[in-house]
């Protein structure tokens, strides 16, 4: 290959490929973060200026800050090294940067080198032959409109939004672990109240039968307190029942078949995260994973649309060819002695001139995908801010549910124990005692399920704040 001919050129490839690659005038629209009217703060939240960084701070601490239960941590750590989602998301980046790559290479110029051996003798050749031949193609599209590069825009923004898509998948995994931890301790604090029950109402029937022998007591009070010993064992197998498939949707979780699911502190050793301060900035949602992947996905639509207005305007590609025969022959020996080379180079321009309403429909398309994509954006910060002040809604009012339901459970644990006392002096009839404990086991089930509620609520305000997906 003639080497005074590729000095030659070297500079003006150099100036084609910085031409490609530089940032140079390319058509269609440049992306600008398009303007989104949003509230400052959330529904029912008053203005709070000085609550801005505790809840920056609140919505920034990782998972195992939030959730500090040492055996939740470690089936949330596990679920995040085994889940299939999450490891389905980690391969569709993969596959995200692998198409960025090949999109990219349309910048580079694309060589391609062939070799070839002929060996014979004037058997079958005219003269005895042993000859290697070399040769290199190469071909360079010239970026002077920018649609490669708008190209590589659209999948650099693609990968972007898949890594984004990636976070919400962990956001998601670590809120359902957690979520369905809690409710697993609800019921196991459930199934508790019904077995206390069973065996409170045990002694209660056996005490009933032995004043119903010394004849102080009817027929009638054995069976009203068997009537509570039977509801509360009636509870038991649906508590465990539902015990059962919520461990079973754990297990699928952390990428195991169904099995039973350990725990650590009982629901009402729990520790509570910080309490949320009032008057959330609505800025905090600039953090959810969705909402970013919402913003990537508008960015690749609007390039596309310069990809497209790209095919309206000239291709301009350059090529090359070149190659040498090394090697003897007895008829072409001063040939082969030589170091002569073959080489030759071309441009090629191609200009649509009629394509049927093709490259304009073409247009549209890509046009009304950024459409599409602007919509679907707006459509995520909206559906954040509910997410944002359901939970809000549900924290304070299980919150305060909590609270008086507390209060329940004390005030009739001490009327059933006034009771009993009544009865065993003769004061009180036993339907006093059942209904006093009838309503202590409702209210102390409702306990149970509030304190559940309260930190399910608690998930959900942290996950709709797009906290919890670091790792």
């Amino acid at each position: 290959m003639n080497m005074k001919f590729m000095k030659t050129l070297r500079p003006l490839i150099g100036a084609l490929l910085a031409a490609n690659l530089g940032a140079g005038c390319a058509v269609g629209p440049n992306y600008h973060k398009p303007d989104v009217y949003a509230p400052s703060t959330f529904r029912n939240q008053p203005e709070n200026p000085q609550a801005a960084a505790q809840a920056a701070s609140y919505a920034d601490l990782p998972w195992w800050e939030v959730f500090p239960d040492p055996v939740l941590q470690d089936l949330i750590r596990t679920a995040l090294k085994r889940n299939y989602d999450l490891l389905i998301a980690t391969e569709r980046i993969n596959a995200a940067r692998g198409q960025l790559a090949v999109t990219r290479s349309s910048l580079f110029p694309q060589v391609k080198g062939d070799g070839q051996y002929i060996g014979g003798n004037e058997q079958f050749f005219p003269a005895k032959a042993n000859v290697v031949l070399l040769t290199a193609d190469a071909a360079f599209q010239v970026d002077l409109f920018g649609g490669l590069r708008r190209a590589t825009q659209a999948s650099r923004a693609q990968l972007l939004a898949t890594e984004a898509a990636r976070q919400t998948v962990v956001l998601t995994l670590v809120s359902d672990v957690a979520s369905n931890y809690f409710a697993l301790l609800q019921l196991d604090l459930e199934l508790q109240i019904s077995r206390d029950t069973v065996k409170t109402q045990e002694d209660s029937v056996k005490l009933t039968s032995l004043r119903l022998d010394h004849g102080v007591a009817t027929k009638l009070d054995v069976l009203q307190a068997q009537q509570v010993l039977d509801t509360a064992n009636a509870q038991i197998p649906d508590f465990e029942r539902q015990i059962a498939q919520e461990e079973d949707a754990i297990s699928i979780l952390l990428g195991n078949y169904p099995q039973g699911v350990p725990r650590g502190r009982v629901l009402a050793e729990q520790t509570l995260p910080p309490d949320v301060p009032p008057g959330l900035p609505s800025s905090l949602l600039e953090r959810r994973p969705d909402i970013r992947q919402a913003e990537q996905l508008l960015i690749a639509a609007n390039a596309q649309i310069g990809v497209a207005k790209a095919q309206f305007f000239p291709q301009i590609s350059l090529t090359g060819a070149g190659g040498g025969a090394f090697g003897r022959s007895s008829l072409f020996s001063s040939m082969m002695s030589s170091q002569a080379g073959v080489w030759a180079y071309g441009a090629t321009v191609s200009q649509p001139i009629f394509t049927g309403g093709a490259l304009r429909g073409n247009l549209h398309v890509a046009e009304a995908q950024h459409e599409q994509a602007l919509i679907s954006y707006k459509e995520a910060i909206q559906y954040a801010f509910r997410d944002v002040s359901d939970a809000l809604i549900g924290y304070q009012k299980f919150h305060e549910v909590r609270l008086r339901q507390e209060d329940s459970v004390r005030d009739l644990s001490e009327s059933v124990r006034l009771s009993i006392m009544r009865y065993q002096h003769g004061t009180a009839a036993y339907l006093e005692v059942l209904d006093g404990q009838r309503s202590l086991f409702e209210a102390e089930i409702t306990l149970a399920q509030a304190r559940g509620a309260e930190y399910q609520s608690l998930v959900q305000l942290y996950k709709a704040l797009g906290g919890g997906w670091k790792q």
